[in-house]
């Protein structure tokens, strides 16, 4: 049972309801993602909100014509939570949901496998590839500010770089620089397994990444590839002459009052208290080439005999820049509207990154995936996986909707990403369907 303890006006809009929920206990991959799901499976089309996504996989369709918000009812929202979140075997997850008609955040489920400790709002997580929004932003802050340009080329600053002279500084922004993606290497993932709190440095990321061939032309086609964002980042504290930490501390989370956020040292593999245990079934190297668990593993774990594996300590400096941050849901929440709002960028340059998303591939109703962000139906955001952790965090700066949702396991037993099946399910309970 979830209880409602109380109303109050938030600082995020004036006479804005917030409901806020007790704890009750009814309440980036490694690999080829590190975050954005396959972005084809996490892009919403407002004919597909309404649907469970037990595989999150609808494809975009414009709608035809501007989204329609319906009448929200909590008790709906929320047993529509509780059931996605018990298909899926999510331990726990929390939402925080922002409508015109005002603030909702809850919790739902525990803390541990088959625990009794209630989720918490206040808990803190691993938000994996939701950190590339923010090294993305600094990037673009720097360009605002000319100490770059989005058409430099990557060699300007890193002459070691494949290719380097024809990959631009919006190539690496828009995962179009056809660079390997180090986190498909198979040591890194046998590492990640047997020797979880290794210390990775940017460099031996980046070594990884150099040693193979690029797999495209710069600009030829969208891969998803987590060497960009290690690129920008080592870009960013080099421009700014600061640690990334640093950077992200005095250009976001400070003046935001995002008190719960940090980009972790990279010999810690902690996580703040509050926060829950994060779990995935299998292993790294198992679900290198497909996160679905076999048939035979599949049906034990539904069955409850198959338990997961426990992440939550895993050192996420393998991800650094491309998804090691840690959040909460409230701060999160606040920065996808600053994002999506246009308070962190000039007119122009927030014009570009909201318009100028590019298809991730040559299908008519293709993700779009832009300079750090993706284009989620009417919302803009990233999603983001470390083994153990998922989230989707996005907002619609015309309709004033903001959702974020994180979960403990990441990914399913069947291979699908709980965070984004839940936010599909609540999505099709705000948007009205197209048509």
């Amino acid at each position: 049972m979830v209880i409602i303890i109380g109303f109050r006006v938030t600082g995020r809009g004036a006479g804005r309801k917030a409901i806020m929920d007790s704890h009750s206990p009814g309440l980036l991959r490694t690999r080829q993602r590190t975050g954005l799901a396959a972005l084809s499976a996490v892009v919403f089309s407002l004919a597909s909100l309404g649907s469970m996504a037990a595989s999150a996989s609808a494809a975009p369709v414009p709608p035809a014509s501007p989204p329609v918000l319906l009448p929200l009812d909590e008790a709906t929202m929320r047993a529509a939570v509780t059931t996605a979140r018990t298909e899926l075997l999510v331990p726990g997850t929390v939402v925080s949901l922002t409508t015109p008609d005002g603030l909702w955040v809850w919790g739902d489920g525990v803390t541990t496998w088959k625990g009794d400790q209630p989720i918490s709002a206040e808990d803190h997580l691993r938000i994996g590839s939701v950190t590339k929004t923010f090294t993305a932003t600094a990037i673009l802050q720097l360009v605002q500010e000319g100490q770059l340009s989005l058409d430099d080329p990557v060699a300007t600053y890193r002459p070691d770089v494949p290719n380097g002279a024809n990959i631009t500084i919006r190539d690496l922004l828009a995962m179009r620089s056809g660079l390997y993606n180090y986190t498909e290497n198979l040591y890194l993932n046998d590492q990640m397994d047997t020797n979880p709190t290794r210390d990775w440095a940017p460099e031996e990321l980046l070594s990884i990444s150099f040693a193979q061939p690029p797999t495209s032309a710069p600009d030829e086609r969208f891969e998803y590839s987590n060497t960009n964002y290690i690129l920008l980042g080592l870009i960013a504290e080099q421009l700014d002459n600061k640690d990334l930490s640093e950077v992200f501390e005095d250009r976001f989370f400070d003046p935001l009052g995002m008190t719960g956020t940090l980009l972790p040292a990279r010999d810690d593999s902690g996580i703040p208290a509050p926060h829950p245990q994060g779990y995935m079934f299998g292993t790294n190297v198992s679900t290198i080439n497909g996160a679905r668990l076999p048939d035979d593993q599949l049906a034990q774990a539904e069955a409850g005999v198959l338990l997961p594996n426990n992440y939550t300590d895993t050192n996420p400096s393998w991800a650094w820049a491309a998804g090691s941050a840690i959040s909460t849901i409230s701060d999160l929440s606040r920065w996808v509207e600053a994002m999506a709002n246009g308070e962190l960028l000039d007119a122009d340059l927030q014009k570009d990154r909201l318009e100028n998303l590019l298809p991730t591939s040559d299908a008519p109703d293709a993700a779009l995936y832009g300079l750090g962000i993706a284009k989620l139906g009417p919302l803009y955001g990233h999603t983001g996986e470390l083994p153990g952790f998922n989230t989707f965090a996005a907002s619609d700066p015309v309709n004033d909707v903001t959702l974020v949702v994180w979960t403990n396991l990441a990914p399913t037993p069947r291979g699908t990403d709980p965070a984004v099946a839940i936010a599909r399910t609540l999505l099709g309970l705000v948007y009205a369907p197209a048509g």
